[in-house]
């Protein structure tokens, strides 16, 4: 295995400077590289005569150059290279931007294939900025080519002739890490096959026989390290709880806790009594009441003689919690502390020593309830809200400050049932599927641009009511630089105040500011010293603003649904009418579909499910990851069969061989793919 682990600038034809910039894809050894799949595929194996093409289609014309290129400069940073090409059917007037070096690259006379959007009308065809590779070359043209998430520095042609490179040279030692009867049982291809199929398909056909055999090996991998972890879980033994009344606890509360709520609470104390740590997730709807879940589970582990620990993402989240939580806790007798970053240096030593001493019994904070010097006399109970902001690795340095305690993990981002066996393959999952009698319905709207200065009038008039407003700006791409962000946010919200709003209070934030800013602006909005808060989705995970009674999202085709539903959830808090404004002038009937959802439903796990059927799993694997390794290529929106049969190969192998001594390619893969979180995850 050291070759594919070798270092990708010894590869042939890549060295020093390409790998630096493949390093900004994460793309740092052998098997990065070629396991970089592309996102998508574009068909350019058939070309269409020029009088063929239709307006708005995309496509492979072949034409020759009837005239040299043009050069002209319009202003400063845009440079256009015009020319006209010809077949037997029409002429094609094509323009490339800021491409100078085209001019004399294209000879008048020769031939050339150019792949682009079709525009004009049926009388004048043109084509800007098209793909152009001259006739015959293959390589941008006349094949099925793969599309590439990219950074800056790194062209879809440099990359894929890099990986062709590292293809090259690993194709006598890749492993085969599907057993051969799996493999054949299943009729699926070989590894060299499907890496090769995967980025240089010669057909459709075949592409989709690579993607299944790589699909399958993942979704079987996985299934076999989620196998284990839990089997090593069951292990660890921990000294059960006692049964405690809960009369006292339930009887505090200032209303009655719902149905699903109850059932959540009697599953978390149930492992709690078992003698095994335990590993929950507890998820459910913004609003849903998933804080008294964890309270409950506080109390049971206080009137066990242990301490407990709540890590919330922001010092406001953990304010708010510390607030929500103190008053009913301290009723009952439990000690409660803050401890957060901001605190003087003598606040936090005097809580340090009490949680020390045992004199606290519930700590609740930020990641400083996991810094250096903080002792617990006996850790046992971890809860951690909004999971997803926290790396493994945080929340096992909270575990890590007792003996192997119950951890407890929150989350509000509504998920599949099916998705969240497999994200959460290592954790017991609760669902809270209820929302609390008295919860406002929230208002959706999907509305084009057009009716901007309507929304604006509408904004001034709840504010005039005394509310206050979110708007937020999307990135303007997934790789997008930080100034990017800053100035959509900035801009936006100093136009809003120059032009639009200039007597209202306007603030801004986005995810480039430092934490003590953010934290500052979210605070001035909650205390009502701000009327309009611009973000980018920053707020996405925020603090409780009953007052804010609207939501406003500019572009909302760029968000997921799911991300949309976590949005609207900021308002509604109180007993005021909400609205969330979804603005959007895409025309494509798939996003308008996705939209109407939001406006038709306010359940988030209707709105995940759909959201998982009309895009995919992106939304929940990719950067969000929770410990666990990402799927690449396996799609659980459309290959849940293929799950099933990934699932009952790997039980089916593990039965029959637990340890895996039969099959050493397949124990070293599921190693190297879980190894980093080995030790964290349970």
């Amino acid at each position: 295995m050291t070759e594919l682990n070798s270092d990708v600038q010894f590869i042939k034809g890549i060295g020093g400077q390409r790998a630096k910039a493949l390093a900004k894809l994460n793309i740092c050894t052998l098997r990065d590289l070629i396991s970089y799949f592309p996102r998508a595929y574009d068909d350019r194996t058939q070309t269409k005569r020029i009088q063929d093409l239709q307006p708005g289609e995309t496509a492979c014309v072949e034409a020759m150059v009837s005239a040299p290129p043009t050069l002209s400069r319009i202003r400063k940073g845009l440079e256009l290279v015009k020319l006209r090409a010809v077949d037997d059917s029409g002429a094609l007037d094509v323009t490339f931007f800021n491409q100078a070096w085209l001019k004399n690259s294209l000879s008048a006379g020769e031939t050339y294939i150019f792949y682009g959007k079709a525009e004009g009308n049926l009388l004048r065809r043109q084509m800007a900025n098209p793909v152009v590779e001259p006739l015959g070359r293959g390589e941008l043209t006349g094949r099925i080519v793969p599309i590439y998430p990219l950074t800056a520095g790194v062209s879809q042609l440099i990359l894929s002739r890099s990986i062709r490179q590292g293809l090259d040279a690993c194709a006598a030692i890749l492993p085969d890490a599907l057993p051969d009867d799996v493999r054949q049982a299943h009729h699926l291809c070989r590894i060299g096959f499907a890496y090769e199929n995967i980025h240089f398909p010669s057909s459709a056909e075949v592409l989709d026989l690579a993607r299944r055999r790589l699909a399958f090996e993942e979704l079987f991998l996985f299934t076999i390290g989620l196998r284990r972890l839990r089997s090593r879980r069951d292990e660890v033994r921990v000294a059960p709880c006692s049964a405690v009344d809960m009369g006292p606890f339930y009887a505090v509360l200032p209303f009655v806790l719902t149905s699903a709520q109850r059932r959540c609470v009697d599953e978390a104390l149930a492992d709690m009594r078992s003698g095994k740590p335990m590993n929950r997730l507890c998820q459910g709807d913004v609003g849903s009441g998933k804080t008294m879940v964890a309270a409950a589970c506080v109390y049971f582990c206080v009137k066990n003689s242990r301490q407990a620990a709540l890590m919330a993402p922001t010092e406001i989240l953990a304010q708010q919690h510390y607030n929500g939580l103190a008053p009913i806790l301290e009723h009952l007798g439990i000690r409660c502390a803050l401890l957060t970053g901001s605190m003087t240096a003598k606040t936090k030593r005097s809580i340090c020593a009490q949680l020390a001493a045992g004199e606290i019994d519930f700590a609740i904070g930020t990641h400083a309830l996991i810094s250096e010097g903080v002792e617990y006399q006996n850790l046992g109970l971890v809860v951690t809200d909004e999971q997803h902001r926290f790396g493994v690795g945080q929340r096992a340095a909270l575990a890590a400050k007792g003996e192997s305690p119950h951890m407890l993990v929150m989350s509000a981002t509504p998920i599949p049932r099916t998705l969240a066996l497999i994200l959460y393959g290592d954790l017991d999952v609760s669902i809270i599927d209820e929302l609390p009698p008295g919860r406002q319905k929230i208002d959706t709207l999907a509305v084009s641009g057009g009716y901007r200065q309507r929304l604006y009038a509408f904004l001034r008039k709840q504010v005039e009511e005394g509310r206050q407003c979110y708007i937020v700006c999307p990135m303007v791409s997934e790789d997008e630089d930080a100034p990017d962000e800053r100035k959509a946010v900035t801009e936006y919200a100093k136009k809003l105040q120059t032009e639009v709003f200039c007597d209202l209070r306007i603030a801004f934030v986005h995810g480039k500011m430092k934490a003590r800013e953010k934290e500052s602006v979210m605070t001035a909005f909650a205390a009502g010293e701000t009327d309009i808060l611009v973000s980018t989705t920053v707020i996405e995970v925020g603090v409780d603003v009953p007052n804010a009674t609207v939501m406003v999202v500019e572009n909302a085709e760029r968000f997921g649904l799911s991300q949309l539903h976590q949005l609207r959830g900021r308002v509604g808090r109180g007993s005021c009418k909400s609205y969330c404004i979804l603005i959007s002038d895409n025309k494509n009937e798939e996003t308008r579909q996705r939209l109407r959802v939001m406006t038709q439903t306010g359940d988030g796990f209707k709105i995940a499910e759909e959201d998982l059927r009309l895009r995919g799993p992106g939304d929940f694997f990719g950067l969000r990851q929770h410990g666990l390794p990402g799927l690449r290529v396996a799609d659980l929106g459309c290959d849940a069969a293929l799950l099933k049969e990934a699932q009952a190969a790997a039980d089916t192998l593990l039965a029959k061989d637990p340890a895996l001594s039969s099959c050493p390619a397949t124990a070293e893969r599921v190693t190297e793919l879980f190894q980093q979180n080995a030790d964290t995850l349970n």
